[in-house]
């Protein structure tokens, strides 16, 4: 393999690996972005459920 073919190719797969790295950034940032979405719709679905039922969960029956 003659130096300038040997350079298209290293020039080649550092481009592909350069794009790799750039996909899998943009995953992680989207993947981040929907954790912290589901962490606050948790945060926000027990404030629902006691507006709705107040005294749901209040009380604990226990007999021995």
């Amino acid at each position: 393999m003659d130096i300038a073919a040997l350079s298209m190719a290293m020039s080649y797969s550092k481009n592909i690996s350069d794009i790799g790295v750039a996909v899998l950034s943009k995953n992680l940032d989207t993947i981040q972005d929907v954790g912290e979405a589901m962490i606050s719709t948790l945060n926000q679905a027990p404030v629902s459920e006691l507006s709705v039922n107040p005294n749901v969960g209040g009380n604990i029956d226990i007999r021995i």
